[in-house]
C-alpha cells in the first residue's frame, strides 16, 4: 500500500503537509509532514509531490531494526529510534525527512488522512 501523486495536478497549497502534520503529530507546521510539495520554477514551472513510494530500503539499513513493515506500509518505531540518519541518507526517494524537535525522521505510512482533503485529486491510495 502506498500514497501516490499525480504531480500535474497540483498546485502546491500545501494542504497535505499541513494535514499531515495535524493528523500525525497535532501540530500546526508543514516542516513536520510526511510529506513534501516542491516547486520547479521557472523550469519546468510545477510543482512535485515528495513522498515514500514504500520501497523498505529504509528498513533494510536501519541498525537498530526499527523500521516494519506494517498493513502494507514501513513504520518507524520511535521509541526505539536513535537518529542515526542511516535511513534518511539511504532513501532513494529523498522522502525521508528530519526536524532538530525530533529524534526519529518523519516518513509516510500510507494513512491516507490527506487524500480526501486534496481539492485537486493529486493524491491516492494505492493497493
Amino acid at each position: 500500500m502506498q500514497l501516490v501523486a499525480r504531480d500535474e495536478l497540483c498546485s502546491g497549497c500545501r494542504t497535505c503537509e499541513l494535514l499531515c502534520a495535524l493528523s500525525k503529530l497535532k501540530e500546526n507546521n508543514y516542516k513536520k509532514a510526511a510529506i513534501r510539495i516542491r516547486g520547479q520554477f521557472p523550469d519546468p514551472g510545477r510543482y512535485f509531490v515528495v513522498v515514500c513510494d514504500q520501497c523498505g530500503v529504509c528498513a533494510e539499513v536501519c541498525p537498530e531494526g526499527c523500521i516494519e513493515e506494517v498493513d502494507g506500509a514501513y513504520r518507524i518505531d520511535k521509541e526505539r529510534c536513535t537518529g542515526c540518519g542511516e535511513c534518511v541518507e539511504a532513501c532513494p526517494s529523498d522522502a525521508m525527512f528530519t526536524h532538530p524537535s525530533r529524534t526519529a525522521p518523519i516518513k509516510c505510512d500510507a494513512c491516507g488522512e490527506c487524500v480526501a482533503y486534496c481539492s485537486r485529486k493529486v493524491l491516492a491510495i494505492q493497493e
